[in-house]
């Protein structure tokens, strides 16, 4: 029997009125004589606002053999695929007088020391995530996915005379030019699996809308054909994956109140309960990945200076309020178990990355998952020793499962190594950085 045409990397099912990508199959790689392609890289960032607990957080030994701390503890499924690393710097993100947060939170991923103004004036430097972009990002449908959980003031001053856009992205496509984060999953969700395809008649848009079509039911038609063309390996993907989108947009449907009815409906309200909103972004990010519909994607916990309460933690008082601990034992207390429940959300990314199979390993194998906050203690508002994970193998160009100590290093070093591992030529980033990281890769 002759082998099936290949399908393109490209192909979308098509339904009433709504497009739908695809993950990676087997088919769409090209013929038998030919090796497979390696499965791409991908790197994902997960900020968190208002520093770290860093006694609960570091470990005491360095090398392979450390133990997770109580702060890190609901890492241990994926210990292995974990670098901690100590003693890096990111000196540019302190502020000009006050305003740490904003300051930090701008020079997140940039390295570059912002311009203080609560004006238009803006100015800092492009993120590393977004220069990463540029390259990685022309093989796919989205260049880059900016994620969050609060919105914020687009305007004005937000941290001691630091403009709000400072204290509210991570992500510069210029130096003043932040990439707005979408911040509701629903439309996260649309954007990525649901758009509706611009070839559609009025009567198919229309159709969709009044009965409230899962996107898996307005694609089932084509579904069942492409289903016919497969092997039992990629229908196996295929069924994975419908099962995967239609979870997380049943999850979605009930965070809004709303679900497949009949007539008009009011426009939905996306949930503010942090729990479920975040579980549903990360989900998306590994959807996202697994369909190769971008390689790169920040996630922001919250803004900088985040004033939420952890009410289902058991605390009354506000985040940054706790971060000034004035080495208070009931603040660190308050802080402990909010910095465990942040990393308990990354842990749940991990873990989703690590069980989805690919061509030569999972997706955790092939992407580089950092974690992160804009100052360690935030009581000092320190920008030395600042706590960060880096998870996954990144194609094998990472060797994990050891927690490394640095003295002193510009974290800018860091990014200069990523951008090299993710294939972008540079030898130097940022305002401080002096060249690539060594012992990333054992």
């Amino acid at each position: 029997m002759s082998r099936p045409p290949v399908l393109s990397r490209r192909t979308l099912l098509r339904g009433v009125g709504a497009l739908m990508a695809l993950p990676l199959l087997d088919v769409m790689r090209p013929g038998v004589a030919r090796a497979a392609p390696p499965a791409p890289r991908r790197f994902a960032v997960f900020y968190t606002p208002c520093g770290i607990h860093m006694p609960k957080w570091t470990p005491t030994t360095v090398g392979t053999n450390w133990a997770l701390t109580p702060t890190l503890a609901s890492l241990a499924p994926v210990k292995d695929d974990l670098l901690v690393l100590s003693g890096l710097n990111n000196l540019p993100g302190k502020p000009d007088g006050d305003g740490h947060h904003a300051a930090a939170t701008a020079a997140f991923l940039s390295c570059v020391k912002a311009f203080k103004t609560e004006g238009s004036n803006i100015r800092t430097g492009v993120s590393m995530d977004q220069v990463l972009a540029r390259t990685v990002g022309k093989a796919t449908r989205f260049a880059s996915l900016e994620l969050g959980i609060d919105a914020g003031k687009g305007i004005g001053n937000c941290d001691s005379g630091y403009a709000c856009p400072y204290a509210n992205n991570i992500a510069w496509a210029g130096p003043s030019t932040p990439v707005p984060k979408e911040t509701k999953p629903r439309a996260a969700f649309d954007r990525l699996f649901a758009d509706f395809d611009p070839t559609a008649s009025q009567a198919e848009l229309a159709k969709r809308r009044a009965y409230g079509l899962s996107i898996i039911d307005a694609v089932r038609d084509d579904a069942k054909a492409l289903q016919g063309r497969l092997g039992t390996t990629d229908r196996r993907k295929l069924d994975e994956y419908f099962t995967g989108v239609r979870e997380l947009e049943l999850r979605v449907n009930a965070m809004e109140g709303t679900g497949p009815t009949c007539g008009a409906v009011a426009p939905p309200a996306d949930t503010e309960d942090i729990r479920e909103k975040t579980k549903a972004m990360m989900d998306l990010i590994v959807l996202a990945f697994q369909c190769d519909l971008t390689r790169t994607c920040t996630f922001m916990l919250g803004n900088a200076r985040s004033q939420r309460v952890y009410s289902f933690l058991g605390l009354s008082g506000e985040h940054h309020a706790y971060s000034h601990h004035q080495k208070a034992q009931a603040n660190y207390d308050a802080l402990a178990k909010i910095d465990k429940w942040e990393v308990e959300q990354y842990a749940y990314l991990l873990q989703r990355l690590k069980g989805v199979q690919e061509e030569g390993g999972t997706l955790l194998d092939h992407s580089a998952v950092y974690f992160s906050s804009e100052v360690a203690d935030g009581n000092m508002h320190e920008h030395k020793n600042l706590p960060i994970l880096l998870a996954g193998r990144a194609g094998g160009a990472l060797s994990p499962g050891r927690h490394v100590r640095y003295e002193g290093v510009p974290l800018a070093n860091l990014y200069t190594s990523l951008l090299r591992i993710f294939g972008v030529p540079t030898n130097t980033f940022g305002d401080d950085g002096t060249g690539p990281l060594p012992g990333l890769d054992g």
